[in-house]
């Protein structure tokens, strides 16, 4: 009489049913992540934004992904407060978005965040006094020229990175956070980058990588300081996105449109404290997860050298 399945693997040395034991849970553990993938990318519904509050504040939204924020948010009836640099670019937005979405409400905030920084969030304070702002996305932020090695940065640069990307979005966030604290509710995302965290480094885009790095962490800790306080802070990690700052002009399965990458961005908002809201951007990130380090590193510097070669000819022809 031939032994039942269970029986053949007790006659098998011990180790080979600590080996299938391991392999068997971690074909369950694959499957479980996959389920959960498939769940949160596609079937998970987004939360209503407007239970946060009726009005949205977006940083940096005159173009790239800040402005595809601001029109799908002005897409879900949320009024908006448009904090930006360019007087005639904010009212260009402006305009665009009540000629679409009517009924929204739009406030126009001039601020220069690498200038005085305290002026305008003061200004900030001032507009928003009243206002149950629910929502809150820094998205304003620079990077390089094109890539150059740290020594090559210069004052300017280096200032406004640090300024721009770290005093910026910090300052702000601590302008808004008291009213969202009063009220009990509110959902705050930041805008950090795959440089930081999908990718083991980003050479030649060393301080802005840096910078990165410190919203993701800035993100986490404030996710877990007002989670029972009813506000939802989230780190939105983006890989390459169609945007004059990436110097990509054309969106395609793996470089989605501002507008695209918006629509994917606010599905998640609300959810957990670090995301990468676009689902290829995810698979890109798990297959560099699974490559060693060394691999990665060795072919982004490969990359960034050849930016910056290109970056450095065009500078040239220039002074010609």
């Amino acid at each position: 009489m031939e032994l039942c399945f269970v029986d053949k693997l007790k006659e098998q040395p011990y180790w080979l049913l600590v080996l299938f034991t391991m392999g068997s849970l971690s074909v369950l553990k694959f499957f479980f992540a996959f389920l959960k993938w498939v769940y949160v990318n596609f079937l998970r519904p987004a939360k209503n934004l407007k239970k946060y509050g009726s009005w949205a504040l977006v940083t940096g939204p005159t173009d790239g992904i800040g402005k595809g924020f601001a029109f799908q948010l002005a897409r879900k009836g949320i009024n908006l407060v448009l904090v930006g640099r360019n007087p005639d670019k904010l009212k260009d937005v402006s305009d665009s978005i009540q000629s679409k979405y009517g009924k929204v409400q739009i406030k126009t905030v001039v601020v220069d965040f690498s200038g005085d920084i305290n002026e305008g969030v003061k200004k900030i304070q001032e507009t928003i006094e009243g206002l149950d702002v629910g929502v809150l996305i820094n998205n304003v932020g620079v990077s390089y020229p094109y890539a150059r090695f740290f020594h090559e940065v210069d004052e300017e640069l280096l200032k406004n990175l640090i300024k721009v990307n770290v005093e910026g979005t910090t300052k702000v966030t601590q302008a808004v956070l008291p009213g969202m604290l009063k009220r009990k509710k509110g959902a705050i995302v930041n805008m950090g980058s795959g440089a930081a965290v999908v990718i083991p480094s980003d050479p030649l885009y060393a301080v802005y990588a840096a910078t990165k790095a410190y919203i993701d962490q800035f993100s986490r800790c404030l996710y877990v300081e007002y989670k029972k306080s009813g506000i939802d802070v989230q780190c939105q990690v983006p890989l390459y996105v169609a945007t004059k700052m990436a110097s990509i002009r054309r969106s395609s399965f793996f470089i989605p449109s501002t507008d695209g990458y918006a629509r994917a961005g606010l599905r998640w908002i609300g959810h957990e404290p670090r995301c990468t809201p676009y689902w290829p951007h995810s698979l890109l990130w798990g297959l560099l997860y699974a490559l060693p380090e060394s691999i990665i590193d060795a072919w982004r510097l490969r990359f960034c050298l050849g930016i910056r070669k290109k970056g450095q000819q065009k500078d040239s022809r220039k002074e010609e």
